[in-house]
């Protein structure tokens, strides 16, 4: 084993939390900061193309490609998981929808005793994150890192399908993230000026020049060091060897709702059960560390279109892929730097609930799988998933060796709740696309097609068809019960010198993509990290004195 530089800050996982820390906490010049990145950089062309996701989401050298374990109620399907694997991690290739969420999430996160997280404590940091085309208004800003844009253009069949909910008693909505969710409307995109904004292109580039910062790539990180309970550094693979790394201050690990947890267990923090189970000592006796996962299940619907207006049309021939590359290439503009996904729409599927409980991508393009080759007709997507699921899964190591990726049990529709409301849902689509609006555009519903028409035909539909939307959370929840594993500032319980800052740490799914909450955890992250500072020594992480204390179960001084 090597040993580097002692840094006073190390991040593990250079995704949508971890690139916002690194320039954050190197923005002083005060302090060393190291960030690892599993993957290479990100010098994949496609990663950078809006449309490029279509193949970053089936590129092993970008892409965790992860597997659930046999969804029992998905007729013991395997799902696959695109996690992002390059600088940037998942906003180096998702869907560049940016959505924050519902206001009431945040207020549940503060009612279930998560100090600061209400909605009026998060939105300044949503703010302070942002670059919004529109410019500064009460729910935007315009002088952040993160470049936020409109689509631009106007499709008729988003306009259609814009009509066809105003028809539902629906109204339009002209910005998800403003004073109300609900609604139907174009999305904002993570993109400026035709190209993708990741955290890498944002914030992660203008802090590289910095001589405080060092990034090193194809560093996969193995596990925490402690001395007792206090985190004193990282251990990597890079280079085919085993690097030793240290920190003065803090650890703070961001490589995601997947592989926060797994590196926490294989660092001996986690249930102690599953830690003997692989020989790992137990450090800490934390129970809910990868449990309380929670993922948005979509079901697609595939329609045929009656004009030649979708992305298949402009894919299907070598003059229509030339026209929209060259489009792109001069202007920066067209199908290439837009995605797919333009429409949107949030909405009550269920009569009990009092804000949005579904919502629906519309996606100009169709194929039989997400990111598949389109079909050879004009066709389009419309895909629905529930926003805050009920079931909820877990993410276990299955081996000592951190490159075996950990058993991801996600439990889709284990509920009656969750499995009534994705029917409700799926219900409501097809209604939107029975419309006045809509039945113009539409030759046939390819899938599920009409012989599909019983509740228990949409819940079999759903069981045989239905995907991740790649929203993963939950696996280190920030609470203060017995199953919590950080701590409202993020501080992983039982331990000293260690955060988690990521995805993993949200208590309940947020309402909507989780890009942009991801980035608001990191900018919060950090200006709790620079305030701890003052207090000197890190704190020990502990629980409410009404909740039982992490046991420390007997380890070496050092490991």
């Amino acid at each position: 084993m090597s040993e580097l530089a002692t840094y006073d800050f190390v991040i593990v996982g250079a995704g949508s939390a971890g690139c916002v820390l690194a320039d954050r906490l190197s923005a002083d010049g005060r302090h060393r900061v190291l960030l690892l990145e599993a993957g290479p950089p990100d010098r994949n062309p496609w990663i950078h193309v809006p449309i490029g996701y279509g193949k970053t989401m089936v590129n092993k050298t970008v892409n965790w490609q992860f597997m659930t374990e046999p969804e029992p109620e998905l007729h013991q399907r395997k799902l696959y998981w695109p996690r992002g694997r390059t600088l940037g991690g998942s906003s180096s290739i998702n869907g560049l929808v940016y959505i924050r969420g519902q206001a009431q999430d945040y207020d549940a996160w503060a009612a279930a005793g998560n100090a600061g997280w209400a909605w009026k404590d998060v939105l300044p940091y949503f703010i302070r994150s942002e670059s919004n085309a529109r410019g500064a208004n009460p729910w935007h800003g315009d002088s952040g890192p993160l470049h936020v844009s409109d689509i631009g253009v106007k499709h008729p069949l988003v306009e259609a399908f814009i009509h066809s909910a105003q028809e539902l008693g629906i109204p339009p909505n002209d910005d998800f993230n403003g004073a109300s969710q609900e609604g139907a409307g174009y999305y904002q995109l993570t993109t400026h000026r035709g190209l993708r904004a990741s955290t890498a292109r944002t914030y992660l580039k203008r802090a590289r020049s910095r001589p405080n910062l060092t990034v090193i790539t194809n560093a996969h990180a193995t596990r925490v060091l402690f001395e007792g309970t206090l985190a004193v550094g990282i251990v990597y693979h890079h280079d085919n060897q085993e690097v030793q790394v240290r920190s003065r201050r803090e650890v703070l690990l961001c490589a995601g709702a997947v592989q926060s947890p797994q590196l926490l267990q294989l660092s001996g923090v986690g249930p102690p059960e599953l830690l003997r189970q692989y020989g790992l000592p137990v450090r800490v006796d934390s129970p809910g560390v990868g449990e309380n996962l929670q993922d948005h299940l979509q079901v697609r619907l595939i329609y045929k279109c009656s004009q030649p207006v979708t992305t298949n049309d402009d894919l299907r021939t070598v003059w229509g892929r030339m026209r929209i590359g060259l489009q792109w290439l001069l202007q920066r503009r067209g199908p290439l730097a837009i995605g797919i996904q333009l429409g949107g729409l949030f909405a009550k599927a269920s009569p009990q609930s009092t804000t949005p409980d579904v919502q629906f991508h519309f996606g100009t393009i169709s194929a039989d799988v997400v990111a598949g080759k389109p079909h050879d007709f004009s066709g389009f997507t419309l895909s629905m998933c529930q926003l805050r699921p009920t079931s909820r899964g877990s993410v276990q190591i299955q081996s000592a060796d951190a490159r075996q990726a950990p058993a991801i049990r996600a439990n889709y529709m284990t509920t009656s709740h969750d499995q009534a409301l994705m029917v409700a849902g799926t219900q409501l689509a097809r209604r939107l696309m029975t419309s006045k609006a809509m039945s113009p555009m539409i030759v046939e519903e390819y899938r599920p097609g009409p012989a599909m028409a019983t509740e228990a035909d949409m819940l079999d539909f759903v069981r045989r068809e239905g995907v991740t939307i790649f929203h993963p959370v939950g696996t280190c929840s920030m609470d203060p019960g017995p199953m919590g594993v950080v701590d409202e500032r993020l501080r992983v319980y039982g331990t000293a010198g260690l955060r988690v800052v990521d995805a993993s740490i949200m208590p309940l799914l947020i309402s909507g993509n989780t890009n942009a909450t991801s980035i608001m955890i990191g900018e919060k992250a950090a200006e709790m990290i620079l305030a701890d500072l003052t207090q000197g020594a890190p704190v020990q992480a502990q629980r409410l004195a009404t909740v039982a204390k992490p046991v420390v179960v007997g380890v070496p001084a050092a490991a």
